[in-house]
């Protein structure tokens, strides 16, 4: 909810700054080129204007009639009248000097090679004179039949420098005038005057290089570029009749001032819009949001089996519903659970009860013939002994019977001393062979030749391997065969009990190790369990593999230590 309301904010908020951003820009690119345009205007104006003039001058002289006094007499009052002229010289058709408004008795030249024609006049390429001022040899052909070929004036541009000094675009903008060829003939800049005076060739200008590549498509250009110092904003435009460029520069922080602050103006106007909107939102997001995370947080307790959760939804909408139905569930929970628990608990003492009568009736009851006997026959020595030895042997069944009961409380301690494994499982089957033979199977030893000793309790171990070897010979058929090996792997020492018995159901796998869980129809189901913990006391693992109607392989695994009892003594 939160993305769909602020993304398309801030979609607009980024469209209308770039849109307010390239619009003030673009007012003040056309302003700045508005003004180089008009700038270019009046130059020209000036310059026609002074051909101009010489034109007028030229059609006084037509006039044959004309001494060579009066000729000079009226250059030298329109040289006086017009500073843009430096002198006015009248020459015949060999370019010799016929009349001059000029004191010295120097001869003009006519315009040379790169002249162009304005306004029916030959003008040559710009250049400065000694005082730096742009200055241009014009001449103008005379008709036939007057007494003189040309008119020819040495065109003085100083009003040119005024028009150019007097263009301020902002605080920090000034206009320069660039020739046809590159020359620098103005430039407004006081700091840049010395450009002037060194006759710079700016053909390489941003603006002035983008004017040269827009002729013929466009008289105007606009560059944003790097000085050397800041960011400028220069914009150009080609006066179409002397071929020259008008250049306005103006650095991009003030020229685009404006658009800054508006951009600026506007983000933060948009940042407001979006934090008041968010604060809105959160408050009535909250609103909406709260029930649904209680019931998510009620859900994971009751996940976790926290079954007195309960959540408190104050709404009389759907969630306030939703609410009820999760309480009410709850409470369902608990009811199932603890009825479940009963019969856990009934399952569980039955399980234990016929495991305890399978367990101690043989025990009791050998112990019960023996005493009905014992009253009969109580003066005989041989069956006291025997009887002894009953008792004490079913004694001790009982006992360890108690013993696994006790321990699946909490394990036995165990203590850890180098045991080798080959040896005392060597020693425990052959202690387990007559069983083996009782019930027609036959069971052998493999053992690795090195030895393989282990940190463990040798009471412990035993267990281990009784425990193992007696659910093999119960699982295994007569003519079965049951097979007890060592291997040494990496570094751990492994023994490994495998059978040809029937198998464990794959699905009875994961549970074989549980308190309580037996294949067999009758015992309490603690050998592996308890088997289990010891192995894990003496860090090791345990593990099965087994396949219904083939047999049963289960895993015992140990780290190898490199003790030996002999240190363990010295030590």
């Amino acid at each position: 909810m939160a993305a769909a309301a602020v993304v398309p904010l801030l979609a607009y908020g980024a469209v209308s700054v770039m849109s307010v951003r390239d619009g003030a820009q673009q007012a003040v690119i056309q302003g700045n080129q508005e003004v180089a345009r008009r700038v270019g205007e009046q130059i020209e104006a000036y310059v026609t204007g002074s051909i101009r003039i010489i034109g007028a001058v030229a059609a006084d002289m037509e006039r044959t009639s004309l001494t060579v006094w009066q000729q000079e007499l009226i250059l030298r009052n329109y040289a006086t009248r017009f500073g843009e002229f430096a002198y006015l010289t009248l020459l015949d058709d060999i370019g010799k000097t016929i009349a001059s408004s000029r004191i010295d008795s120097a001869d003009a030249e006519l315009p040379g090679a790169g002249s162009v024609e304005i306004e029916g006049a030959l003008i040559s390429p710009f250049s400065r004179d000694d005082d730096l001022l742009p200055t241009a040899d014009v001449a103008i052909r005379l008709p036939p039949g007057s007494n003189a070929g040309w008119l020819v004036g040495r065109l003085q541009l100083e009003e040119l420098w005024r028009t150019v000094d007097s263009i301020r675009v902002g605080t920090a903008g000034y206009a320069l005038v660039v020739t046809d060829e590159g020359q620098l003939l103005a430039h407004g800049n006081p700091k840049s005057k010395s450009l002037v005076a060194r006759r710079e060739n700016l053909n390489d200008h941003p603006v002035v290089d983008a004017l040269r590549h827009e002729e013929g498509r466009r008289s105007v250009a606009a560059v944003q570029y790097w000085d050397g110092n800041e960011w400028m904003l220069g914009v150009g435009a080609r006066l179409p009749i002397l071929g020259w460029r008008v250049v306005v520069e103006q650095p991009t922080r003030e020229a685009f001032a404006i658009s800054t602050r508006l951009q600026t103006q506007l983000f933060i106007a948009i940042t407001v819009a979006l934090f008041a909107m968010l604060l809105v939102g959160s408050l009535w997001g909250r609103r909406f949001i709260e029930p649904i995370l209680v019931l998510t947080r009620g859900t994971r307790e009751l996940a976790l089996g926290k079954l007195d959760t309960r959540v408190t939804v104050e709404t009389s909408d759907e969630l306030g519903q939703l609410g009820t139905a999760f309480n009410t569930m709850a409470d369902r929970l608990v009811e199932l659970q603890e009825d479940v628990r009963k019969k856990e608990r009934h399952a569980m003492f039955g399980r234990i009860a016929i495991g305890l009568v399978h367990d101690l009736s043989h025990p009791i009851q050998n112990v019960g013939n023996g005493c009905k006997l014992m009253l009969k026959m109580w003066d005989d020595p041989e069956y006291r002994e025997s009887f002894r030895r009953t008792i004490e042997r079913e004694l001790a069944q009982i006992k360890r019977v108690l013993d696994d009961l006790r321990n699946v409380a909490k394990p036995m301690p165990v203590e850890r001393f180098p045991i080798d494994l080959n040896k005392s499982v060597g020693e425990l089957v052959e202690s387990m062979q007559t069983t083996a033979e009782n019930a027609g199977i036959a069971m052998a030893c493999e053992l690795v030749p090195e030895p393989l000793f282990v940190e463990g309790d040798l009471f412990a171990l035993n267990r281990i391997y009784r425990n193992l070897i007696t659910n093999a010979v119960q699982a295994t058929p007569p003519r079965g065969r049951v097979l007890v090996r060592t291997l040494k792997q990496n570094a751990n020492a492994i023994i490994e009990v495998a059978d040809t018995g029937c198998g464990i159901p794959a699905d009875r796998l994961e549970s074989i190790f549980d308190d309580f869980v037996t294949t067999k129809r009758r015992g309490l189901g603690l050998g592996l369990a308890i088997s289990k913990k010891v192995v894990e006391q003496l860090g090791g693992t345990i593990s099965v593999t087994s396949q219904v109607g083939v047999g049963s392989t289960f895993t015992v695994q140990f780290p190898l230590t490199s003790a030996r009892p002999s240190q363990i003594a010295a030590g």
